[in-house]
């Protein structure tokens, strides 16, 4: 009970910034909010907290460890074979079940089915997940298999563009970053570190990461694959953001499907889990009874949090987009959306789950604040360069290729764990709260700046780029340890030097 209390104390503190600006702006003429508006949201806050509180609980007992001894156990095995096959079944299941990738492929139906993306997504997911393995096992360096991948990547995209499949861009990126959500990201992670622990060749902090940042390339090129063979246009309609739409009969309603969407995630892994048990594991009930327990932590928390991101969240998201992009200047929408993108940013569940894993496994040299605040800022600069994108329409291209330029090129100048953990940090920040309030307020400002008719083309998007700064800003943070741990180095240096030259002067 008391690590409990631990969690949602620390989900409070999480929550607290995205709330508190509501509130501010409830109490300003900017935006006029009702109260069955704010009396929403603020119940939303409260099921927010308690749900990250219950699900990183969950993570903790469950998932975490789930993917740590599947990864350990099938390595200590040496049936290789095994490991991959399993690593690409799980992949695949894990992809299709995310909610996320659902709620993205349900409003571009009209440009492929909804199955045929999940689908494609799923096993691009699986593909990479497979590759991670072999990367892992083998010690081999992450940032040349990313630059390698990046550039495939950009050439197709160039082939997709000459097609004349432009409208598949920001799918590609965004489906990238809605595969990474709050079940896949600690399993996936943990499934990494308990390879590289039993087979992996290095024992660098480096190979513990990197598996998040593969398995979000596969889903691009997926994505980008269905574009250039297959013609179509985006065909979107507005949905109703309204409060009033989410209340009464509608509350159980979305109830009754999330429960079926976290259930069905929860189960595709859970049984997979259990047959590899009984048939290679083999672990003590003990275990096993912590982690049915985890389980279900996992599964109310993240029922809880889904709801209220639902009925609270992306009601008001959407207003404050709609009323902020109306009268007011510019500058201002782009720095609201700086400060509540670095707001949002700290409700994501996932982002404390890799916080946690990347100040254990680098025994502190990178700690859960100056990665909160890499996040933070990355995902602020996101939000606001993707509200200029929308005031000033103008193709989602134009950010990401400098920026995967510099991400790449940062890469050949930093340790390899900070590359790492930075492209890992881009799939885990846009979780369901990015697609869920932030996604919703860039829709309301895009309707408001551009029309409904240019939501896919400029307010889609915003996933891929809350995925992409990050990449930079914690690279940022190892280029500023390597300059730092350079200076200290030069300075005791001269201060050697400078004892040597007293003792000569002494000798003489």
């Amino acid at each position: 009970m008391k690590i409990l209390l631990l969690k949602i104390k620390e989900a409070a503190f999480s929550v607290l910034p995205v709330m508190l600006i509501v509130l501010i702006l409830y109490f300003t003429p900017l935006v006029s909010l009702t109260v069955t508006e704010l009396t929403a949201f603020l119940v939303g806050c409260v099921m927010l907290v308690a749900g990250v509180g219950l699900f990183n609980l969950g993570a903790d007992m469950a998932m975490s460890p789930m993917g740590e001894y599947i990864g350990s156990g099938l390595s200590k095995s040496r049936k290789m074979l095994l490991l991959l096959g399993v690593s690409f079944v799980m992949g695949l299941m894990i992809t299709v079940a995310e909610p996320d990738l659902s709620v993205l492929a349900g409003q571009v139906s009209a440009m492929v089915k909804g199955i045929v993306l999940i689908s494609v997504v799923g096993a691009g997911v699986g593909l990479f997940l497979l590759l991670s393995v072999i990367r892992t096992v083998k010690g081999k360096p992450l940032p040349q298999l990313l630059m390698f991948f990046y550039l495939s990547l950009f050439a197709l995209v160039a082939v997709l563009l000459i097609s004349g499949g432009d409208g598949f861009t920001a799918l590609a990126f965004d489906s990238g970053g809605v595969t990474t959500g709050p079940v896949t990201v600690p399993f996936i992670m943990a499934l990494g570190i308990g390879i590289a622990s039993t087979a992996g060749r290095s024992k660098s902090a480096e190979n513990n990461f990197g598996s998040i940042a593969l398995c979000s390339v596969g889903p691009v090129l997926a994505v980008v694959l269905i574009g250039i063979f297959s013609k179509g246009n985006i065909s979107y309609s507005l949905p109703d953001y309204s409060v009033e739409s989410q209340l009464g009969a509608q509350i159980f309603q979305t109830v009754i499907h999330t429960m079926g969407e976290v259930a069905l995630a929860l189960a595709l892994i859970s049984v997979s889990f259990f047959v590899l048990q009984f048939t290679v594991l083999k672990l003590p009930w003990k275990k096993l009874l912590s982690i049915v327990l985890g389980i279900v932590y996992t599964f109310i928390g993240l029922v809880i949090f889904m709801v209220a991101v639902k009925i609270g969240f992306m009601p008001v998201g959407f207003k404050l987009g709609q009323e902020l992009a109306t009268g007011n200047h510019p500058a201002f929408l782009v720095g609201f959306g700086f400060v509540v993108g670095m707001a949002t940013v700290l409700a994501e569940p996932a982002v404390h789950v890799l916080n946690k894993q990347v100040e254990n496994v680098t025994g502190g040299m990178v700690s859960k604040r100056s990665m909160m605040i890499a996040l933070c800022i990355g995902v602020g600069v996101s939000i606001a360069l993707s509200l200029i994108r929308i005031i000033f329409d103008f193709s989602i291209l134009y950010y990401l290729i400098p920026g995967y330029i510099i991400s790449l090129g940062l890469s050949l100048l930093v340790p390899g764990v900070y590359t790492a953990i930075a492209f890992d940090s881009g799939g885990v920040a846009s979780g369901p709260l990015t697609s869920s309030f932030i996604l919703p307020f860039a829709i309301g400002v895009c309707a408001v700046t551009q029309g409904a008719g240019k939501v896919p083309s400029d307010a889609f998007g915003v996933v891929a780029m809350v995925a992409m700064t990050p990449l930079i800003t914690i690279q940022l943070l190892g280029f500023r340890a390597v300059a730092s741990g350079a200076l200290r180095k030069r300075r005791a240096l001269s201060r050697i030097y400078k004892a040597d030259d007293e003792q000569i002067i002494e000798f003489d």
